[in-house]
C-alpha cells in the first residue's frame, strides 16, 4: 500500500490534460456568450432544459455543451434543476400533449426575464411529428419562444449562437 501512494505522489498523475480548443471562432463565441449574460443580466446564466418530447439527438448535442471542448460551466453559464433558478428555457422535441401542461408550468415558474430556444426542427417546426392527435407541434404552439435553432441534431455551436441571440435581444432593448 505504501509503495503505491509513493508512486502516486512521485508520478503524479497519470491522466492527459483536457483538449484545448483549436477553434478560434469557438473560443470567441463563448466569450460573447459570457459577456452578453453578465451585462444583460448582471449574473451568469442559468439554463433549465425541457425536453417536451424529443428522440434525444438534441439532447446529446447539449450534452455536448458540457465536455472539455465547448465546457460553458467554464464561463459560468450552468443547468439548474428548478425553472425558479432559471434565466432561458432551452427546448428540444415537439411538444406532445403529455408535456403541454408540464412545460406551461415550467414557463410560469421561470421567474422575468426569461428568454425560450427552442431546439431542433422538431421544436421550431413540428419536425416529421408536426401536429396531430398526440402532438402539439411546435414549442411556439405552446409558449412564446425568442429564438429557433433549426437542425436535426443543431451542433453545440448553433446551440450556443441561439443562446447568445437570445440574451444579446434583451441587452439591445
Amino acid at each position: 500500500m505504501r509503495r503505491a501512494l509513493l508512486e502516486g505522489i512521485i508520478l503524479g498523475p497519470l491522466t492527459e490534460a483536457a483538449p484545448a480548443s483549436d477553434d478560434p471562432e469557438l473560443a470567441a463565441l463563448a466569450q460573447e456568450v459570457e459577456s452578453a449574460a453578465e451585462a444583460s443580466l448582471g449574473r451568469s446564466l442559468s439554463i433549465r432544459h425541457v425536453d417536451a418530447g424529443s428522440c434525444n439527438g438534441c439532447e446529446l448535442e447539449i450534452h455536448g455543451l458540457n465536455n472539455p471542448i465547448y465546457n460553458i460551466e467554464g464561463l459560468g453559464i450552468r443547468f439548474v434543476a428548478s425553472p425558479r433558478h432559471a434565466d432561458l428555457l432551452l427546448v428540444t422535441g415537439p411538444v406532445s400533449r403529455h408535456m403541454e401542461h408540464a412545460l406551461l408550468q415550467t414557463y410560469a415558474a421561470t421567474p422575468d426575464p426569461k428568454f425560450v430556444v427552442a431546439v431542433g426542427d422538431c421544436g421550431c417546426t413540428g419536425g416529421v411529428f408536426g401536429e396531430n392527435y398526440a402532438s402539439r407541434g411546435r414549442v411556439a404552439n405552446v409558449i412564446p419562444v425568442d429564438v429557433a435553432v433549426p437542425g436535426c441534431p443543431p451542433n453545440p455551436n448553433r446551440i450556443l449562437a441561439g443562446i447568445l441571440t437570445a440574451i444579446s435581444a434583451c441587452e439591445n432593448e
